[in-house]
This record gives C-alpha cells, structure tokens and sequence, in this order.
C-alpha cells in the first residue's frame, strides 16, 4: 500500500498548489497550472492572460511565489510563466473571468451570453456554461448556455474536451461556473471527408480518364485473357 498511498499524496499536494495559485494569481487571469516532476526538483508551469503581473518588477514577485511554494512540501520548486495565445479556447481562464464579471453584479445571463458569444465567435467547435446556485431565488438551481457540438459521454469527452471551473463569491451566496470548450483544432468523432469518385485518375501521358473507363478496360483485358487461355488448351 505504500506505493499507492505516494499516489494519492502527490495528487492532494498538487491540488492544494492549484486552489493556492488560483487565488494568487487570479488578477493576473489563471489559466491552469501544470506540475511536472524532473530529475534537477519541480518544474511548475503557470498559463496566465498577463505574465507581466506574476513575475512582478524585477521578479520579484515570482521569487515570493517559489518561496511560498515550498511550504507545501514541494523539493525544488522551478516556476515559469506561460502567457495564453487564445484565451478564449481555454476554458479555466473563462470559467474565472466570468466568475469575476458575477462577482462585479453582471447578471448571470448576461454574463453567460456574452462569454458564449465570444467563444464561439473566436471559432471553437463547441462551447458549454453552466452556472449553478442562487440565481434568483433562495433556492439553487443550474442554468446552462449552449452552443454548437458538446461530447459528454466516452473517451472523447476526456481527451478533446477542455473544461473549467471557478466559484463567484456574492452576498446571496456562492456561484458555480463550469465552462466547456471543444477548440478548433481538434477532430470529432463523427467527422468524416467525402471522397470524389468522379475524379479523374491522370494517366501516363499526363491525361485523365474516368474511373468507369478503367473499369471498362481492366475488364477487357480480363476477356482477352480467358480467350487466350481457352485456346491454348483446345490445341
């Protein structure tokens, strides 16, 4: 059991590092966090909208975070920052931006509509938000906002499915925001290309002739043969 009790400790260690760099870095927009163990300590890889406010002047607040980093067990701790190229295909960036517009007094549709919009107009395949709580009533309820293709089900929805979760803190009460975005630049799984078996096939001399012509030939030149052979055995 002690190999499988390190397991579980390295994920609690790791999940407590991500809520402790959310709440760090949230205005500098927190776009996911990933931990990689290497042979020289820790590599943590942070993916902000503005790297500019985590390194700080000087680096100086970046050093602080390595430090602080530290008191989590972690040996090592090499911290680096990423700046997100499309902000709107990750999907933790906009489940915190849209739990920070709540938070201003946007009103829940609104805000959801608004952050759809956006997504899909930036060009991704799908886009799923869901808010969830005291919405307007004291009693908690789920609004969800949909658009284009969404996979919930299998395999896919694990590896092509990006999703992100954040909490807006009100005075009614707590929110929660899970947002799922389906990029562009991955594959479906019922996406297929048609064929045109119209097309010519280019022939030696650089011409082309229809598949039907070949066909046609192919099935002559099969004749020609069973001739020749028949004759061949009658002499």
């Amino acid at each position: 059991m002690a190999i499988e009790r390190k397991f579980v400790e390295d994920r609690i260690k790791k999940l407590r590092v991500k809520e402790w760099m959310v709440q760090e870095v949230r205005n500098a927009g927190f776009g996911g966090v990933d931990i990689t163990r290497t042979p020289l300590g820790t590599q943590i890889t942070l993916f902000v909208e503005r790297p500019g406010l985590v390194i700080g002047k000087g680096g100086r607040r970046i050093r602080t975070l390595t430090e602080r980093l530290k008191e989590f067990g972690i040996e090592n701790p090499q911290v680096s920052v990423d700046e997100i190229e499309k902000p709107e295909f990750n999907a933790q960036l906009m489940a915190s931006l849209l739990a920070r517009a709540l938070e201003r007094g946007w009103y829940f549709r609104k805000a959801g509509y608004r952050f759809l919009y956006r997504i899909m107009e930036a060009g991704a395949k799908g886009c799923e938000i869901e808010i969830s709580g005291k919405l307007t009533s004291e009693r908690a309820r789920n609004e969800k906002f949909l658009a284009g293709t969404m996979v919930h089900t299998g395999e896919p929805a694990c590896s092509i499915v990006n999703q992100g979760f954040d909490v807006a803190v009100k005075k009614l009460g707590v929110l929660g925001v899970t947002v799922r975005v389906i990029p562009p630049s991955v594959e479906l799984p019922d996406e297929f290309s048609v064929v045109d078996v119209t097309a010519g096939t280019e022939d030696s001399e650089g011409g082309s002739e229809s598949i039907a012509e070949v066909v046609e030939d192919e099935n002559e030149g099969d004749q020609a043969d069973e001739k020749g052979g028949e004759t061949q055995k009658a002499e």
